[in-house]
């Protein structure tokens, strides 16, 4: 467990230093919206690219992948009944929401805690790929029609404009190829995408930093359903159905710890990158993000 402990406290030290640079003004007024666009249009593009690139695409077809698919989609599925046809909110309050209550943060959290309590990094690909490939294709499809309405041909446009589907993409062509390409290719990517967590928890941090308002204040139902689904409902959802499929111990604990993980960073860069949902997005980050230390704790001491 301490390397749950490090990799959450690393963490948040680098937020702590985010809101210190926003709380002193140090990098200017506009620093956590352009921060903000560098890791949306560049550095997590770079990151994805190579994450997806040397991924092993036989892990799409296994009850492992199953089992993560099929409960991120349910907890997804019901973020958006709950919000939309029960609590009657905007398509765009309803693509955050499910954001905040869906997608985890793979990268930031989930690579260390897979490296660190799974020995094997590979964990995390199956979670990964479905939000990159599912979750955020089908969020800024939505989030771009708020600019107008959208005929199928444009979807696909938009979509394949935006710089994370992009890479995304790339990734998966160039893990699909019969032949590997030298590692020279790579290293200008893992350079740029190396900056992307760092910089998205800086953002993070940035975000804590602003002066509250009312309009930046989080719907606290909204804000407990994706805390709730996040942090409750997801890990045990992920335990029942990789029970059912009979999984073997250290696959369940994989399956379950990257369930447990807190709302990413991420969202809130999407958020601010389209210029709605922000405060439950941030808010969503920081609370499943303190929550996660105990239910990581209590899933490594349940199924380690």
């Amino acid at each position: 467990m301490t390397a749950v402990l490090t990799a959450l406290g690393t963490m948040g030290l680098v937020v702590a230093v985010g809101w210190f640079l926003a709380h002193r003004h140090v990098l200017g007024d506009r620093a956590a919206p352009v921060l903000a666009r560098v890791v949306f249009a560049v550095a997590t593009p770079a990151l994805l690219l190579t994450t997806v690139a040397h991924a092993d695409l036989h892990l799409l077809l296994s009850r492992t992948a199953v089992v993560t698919w099929t409960s991120t989609a349910t907890i997804a599925l019901v973020a958006i009944v709950v919000l939309r046809a029960a609590w009657r909110r905007s398509a765009a309050d309803v693509t955050v929401g499910t954001l905040a209550s869906s997608y985890v943060n793979a990268g930031n959290v989930g690579l260390p805690l897979a490296v660190y309590l799974l020995d094997d990094a590979v964990a995390v690909v199956p979670t990964l790929l479905f939000q990159l490939l599912v979750l955020a294709p089908v969020a800024f499809a939505v989030l771009d029609a708020r600019s107008g309405p959208l005929r199928g041909r444009t979807v696909a446009r938009r979509t394949l404009s935006n710089p994370i589907i992009v890479g995304t993409l790339v990734g998966l062509v160039l893990a699909a190829l019969p032949w590997d390409l030298p590692e020279v290719v790579y290293e200008p990517f893992r350079l740029v995408g190396a900056a992307a967590a760092p910089l998205a928890l800086l953002t993070f941090g940035m975000s804590l930093a602003l002066p509250r308002t009312v309009d930046s204040t989080a719907p606290r139902g909204d804000l407990a359903l994706a805390v709730g689904l996040r942090s409750v409902a997801h890990p045990v959802l992920a335990w029942g159905l990789g029970t059912a499929l009979g999984l073997p111990a250290h696959a369940l604990l994989a399956v379950v710890a990257m369930a447990s993980l807190p709302t990413a960073q991420n969202v809130l860069v999407y958020a601010m990158q389209y210029r709605h949902g922000e405060a439950l997005a941030r808010d969503a980050g920081l609370v499943t993000t303190v929550l996660c230390v105990p239910v990581l704790l209590v899933v490594a001491a349940t199924l380690g």
